[in-house]
């Protein structure tokens, strides 16, 4: 009676391991056969949310069979509470097991946000709190405790640094103002102390100010060193900058998109036909080759240029030529899209 007892334990037990083993096996078959979708897909999974409802949801977004065999799966694995919130990309081709790795690992989708050279501070916080990926837009009321948070003791305008920045979804703005005054501090340093010798321009700030009126001034990337080299000498001489970008941002919105000799000769801050010297803050986001060409100027002797119309400048050395190209530029060739800085006095 006993010997039969334990005989049907045995095939019991048998039998028993036979169906673990072969559902181990319909297991790791399942888990290594690719997601149902030949296309890509996007999928987000929130904070909290559990396996279950993550399955559920690939199922309903065509990229999963029996949603209940990858929960169980990742029970199995013991990940099952290690869900990864945020924005994937769903490739085709890639097993289940390999999407449930990315869940839990945390392999995201990441997006990318590009603040650009030559805009201004505020025009560039208007597209960050646009984007549909990022969280907590800074509003203007918020700006202060902004520069406090990173530092900064004045304006905001030009302490940013133009460039790309890759971020997951529900990044908060400040997350990038950071990333960008941080980076720009790091470029400022390494440029200002390779600067060349002689430069009428006494710390890294002020270096920074001339850079945006660069940035602003150059229409052709090729001649920023030139019009650094413009700048540099008017500034050495004690001659006004004479630039038309400076006037415009201290017009703000009052500026209408026409200058007026009338606006040449009001008096803001940052009109450089009124006073002598730089402007109080930057105008705009300068790039790291604007910052150079500030700190390493061209040589030569020109001290004006008039823009040709075709986004590069003609150069003079005398105020009688300078007058010349304007006549020729501004007048006889001029194009609907001309720009100029220098007007003739």
């Amino acid at each position: 009676m006993l010997k039969k007892f334990f005989l049907g334990l045995f095939i019991g037990l048998f039998s028993m391991a036979l169906m673990m083993g072969a559902g181990w096996v319909a297991l790791n078959w399942y888990a290594d056969q690719p997601v149902v979708s030949t296309v890509e897909r996007d999928f987000t999974i929130e904070r909290g949310d559990s396996l279950t409802k993550v399955a559920q949801g690939l199922e309903a977004l065509g990229v999963l069979e029996y949603p209940e065999v990858f929960s169980v799966m990742g029970r199995l694995s013991g990940i099952a509470g290690g869900l990864h919130a945020g924005d994937y990309q769903i490739l085709p081709g890639i097993s289940r097991r390999e999407l449930l790795a990315m869940f839990t690992q945390g392999q995201v989708r990441y997006y990318d946000i590009t603040l650009v050279e030559g805009q201004t501070f505020y025009q560039e916080l208007e597209r960050l709190n646009a984007h549909p990926k990022l969280t907590e837009p800074v509003k203007r009321e918020d700006i202060p405790d902004l520069l406090k948070s990173l530092g900064i003791d004045g304006a905001a305008e030009g302490l940013f640094y133009p460039d790309t920045y890759f971020f997951e979804a529900g990044a908060p703005v400040r997350s990038i103002l950071a990333r960008a005054h941080k980076r720009l501090n790091k470029v400022l340093e390494e440029e200002w102390l390779g600067r060349a010798k002689g430069l009428p321009v006494d710390s890294a700030y002020e270096a920074l100010v001339l850079s945006s009126i660069i940035e602003k001034e150059t229409g052709a990337a090729f001649e920023r060193p030139a019009i650094a080299g413009v700048f540099v000498r008017r500034l050495q001489r004690g001659m006004r900058l004479q630039s038309d970008p400076t006037v415009i941002y201290g017009m703000g919105e009052r500026y209408d998109g026409q200058l007026s000799r009338r606006m040449l000769r009001e008096k803001t801050p940052y009109n450089t036909y009124v006073i002598k010297g730089l402007p109080p803050t930057p105008i705009a986001l300068s790039g790291r080759e604007a910052i150079n060409a500030a700190l390493h100027p061209a040589d030569g002797k020109s001290l004006y240029f008039v823009a040709k119309g075709d986004g590069t400048h003609y150069f003079s050395e005398s105020l009688v030529e300078h007058n010349k190209a304007v006549r020729k530029y501004q007048v006889s060739e001029r194009r609907s899209d001309y720009r100029s800085t220098f007007e003739v006095n």
